[in-house]
């Protein structure tokens, strides 16, 4: 009828027995899985190192003849411009420049000239109307209102 405790006991060996395999191939499996991760992360920085080596052009130095010139150290932009349209622009510059100093606006407060002056000329950024939010910090959000409030219904009993 009953079964006897040394079934039950047993039963429960084996339950435990199952829980300790599971939890071991768990184990191997996670080792198995970081050993592939790791091995991955080092192949990607192999390959990242041989792309590197392919676009070393250090070694080409050697070959390449000395260039003494003073345009080296000039910037890409002036290259564009001219002699003559570089002296243009670095007069009127100069000229915008004393006329700025000068001004008895910047005199009296730079940084507020400066901030009015930007507030002028900078585009005005139009501003989205914040959508409302519930007392949470949420969205409110408009509920169906229900068919009770908008029709009335009679109770028949």
């Amino acid at each position: 009828m009953g079964k006897s405790r040394q079934d039950a006991a047993s039963k429960a060996d084996r339950k435990f027995e199952k829980k300790v395999q599971f939890y071991s191939k768990v184990r191997d499996t996670v080792a198995v899985l970081t050993a592939q991760k790791s091995i991955t992360k080092k192949k990607k920085l192999r390959s990242r190192q041989k792309k590197l080596k392919a676009y070393d052009l250090s070694t080409l130095t050697e070959f390449l003849p000395e260039l003494k010139s003073p345009q080296q150290s000039k910037p890409a932009a002036e290259f564009k411009l001219n002699s003559k349209s570089r002296q243009k622009l670095i007069l009127k510059e100069g000229k915008q420049l004393s006329m700025v100093l000068n001004h008895p606006a910047f005199q009296a407060d730079p940084l507020g000239s400066i901030h009015q002056h930007l507030l002028s000329t900078q585009p005005v950024a139009e501003e989205k109307p914040k959508k409302k939010m519930n007392k949470n910090g949420g969205k409110k959000v408009k509920g169906k209102k229900s068919k009770s409030l908008t029709t009335p219904q009679s109770m028949d009993f």
